[in-house]
């Protein structure tokens, strides 16, 4: 019997809404066709996804999203420094490493110099004068100078990086060019490592080098390469597709914006509502099951393959009241839009700050902001791993 192919087509007239197909698979965890060319179980619900993900028989080394990408090599060998693939005491090692560095605290103690950049931004936007880009001139700078501030990189050689890494997070790149894409950015990164270690500046590499030699750690160039080329994609392509999307859903409800320009406090609510909401890692999580495991009246073998969708659990009424509706009070359950268990989003917090930042002074600083373009004609990222817009034209 053919089984259905896995989700990826949202609603028509719903670009915020979760892939339609997701509906027929809600009942119970349900074998699916996939891109990479593989079965895999699909858990849609809420519960079900947290027990999943917390479930070491249960390894990620396709993460986070390879079960969409046509060909994906799912058997590749996994090297040392991959955070997000390796499992295990080898994942625990290099998360003790770095976890420091994304701790509360340390966070909070960078939100002044976050706020900054917002506001000198948002200056830059008002001299400048609608309509702009938000993505270009807002979204994608301000958590593209904090990565880049974090790990001492050059900001100067963000544009390099920038256009890398969109090439690495689409589902329809060239196998070719992406792996030129990958070859130029670690040989990039091998380059500002070795600077690091032969003199330590106060960034997150050049303390990463420093702890793993207090601890005993044997942490080689090849590891500390793969950590900052992790970090330095993922530090800015999740946030930044969010600031975009999120002002985007915002303006299309205007009670909830006013909402929140009327209390800039309503922020910390609001951005845990929008990653629920929206979900940006749109085609969940891709697991490989290396254990037997239960799942209802199902049973994953060894050698099966897992997906937990994040924005069809993020929807399930029984967790959450009226789920597809935006609240930005909204309290109660947590959100899965960092994922679950021992692979849960190492750089949450610091998202949450730029967020929370961003939340609290663009729509109250720029509170006529508007669309420059009617909204049918909005391109979002249907072909990447992280949803998002293509530009978003403003003016106010």
């Amino acid at each position: 019997m053919t089984k259905p192919a896995f989700p990826t087509e949202r609603p028509t007239g719903c670009p915020f809404d979760p892939a339609s197909g997701y509906a027929a698979l809600s009942e119970a965890p349900s074998q699916v066709s996939t891109p990479a060319g593989v079965d895999a179980w699909v858990f849609t619900r809420y519960d079900d996804v947290r027990t999943v993900l917390r479930d070491p028989r249960l390894s990620s080394r396709s993460a986070p999203s390879e079960h969409v990408v046509v060909d994906a090599d799912l058997e590749r060998e996994i090297e040392s420094g991959q955070i997000l693939h390796v499992d295990g005491p080898a994942h625990r090692r290099l998360r003790r490493l770095l976890a420091t560095e994304f701790a509360v605290k340390r966070m909070e103690a960078y939100r002044p110099r976050i706020a900054k950049l917002v506001d000198e931004h948002i200056d830059a936007m008002l001299a400048r004068g609608g309509p702009l880009d938000l993505v270009d001139a807002f979204a994608l700078p301000i958590p593209s100078l904090v990565i880049c501030e974090l790990l001492g990189v050059p900001y100067a050689d963000r544009a390099e990086f920038q256009e890398r890494s969109a090439l690495l997070v689409a589902i329809d790149t060239d196998p070719d060019e992406s792996m030129q894409a990958m070859g130029a950015i670690n040989q990039y990164m091998a380059g500002l490592v070795m600077a690091k270690q032969a003199k330590r500046d106060d960034d997150l590499l050049s303390r990463v080098i420093t702890r793993s030699e207090e601890l005993g750690e044997d942490v080689t160039l090849e590891e500390l390469v793969s950590i900052g080329f992790t970090l330095l994609i993922a530090g800015h392509e999740t946030t930044a597709n969010m600031i975009a999307l999120s002002t985007l859903a915002l303006l299309r409800e205007p009670g909830q914006l006013a909402a929140l320009r009327e209390n800039p406090e309503v922020a910390v609510t609001a951005v845990e509502e929008l990653l629920r909401y929206l979900s940006v890692v749109q085609f969940g999580l891709f697991r490989h099951v290396t254990d037997e495991i239960p799942a209802g009246p199902a049973t994953l073998e060894t050698g099966d393959y897992l997906v937990a969708a994040l924005s069809a659990a993020n929807r399930d009424s029984a967790v959450f009241d009226n789920p597809d509706e935006l609240d930005v009070t909204r309290e109660g359950a947590a959100h899965v839009a960092f994922g679950f268990g021992p692979h849960q989003c190492l750089g949450q917090q610091l998202a949450r700050v730029e967020l929370q930042e961003v939340f609290s002074r663009l729509y109250t600083r720029i509170p006529t902001l508007r669309l420059a373009v009617p909204f049918e004609e909005i391109q979002f990222k249907d072909n990447s791993l992280v949803y998002g817009v293509q530009a978003l034209p403003v003016t106010w």
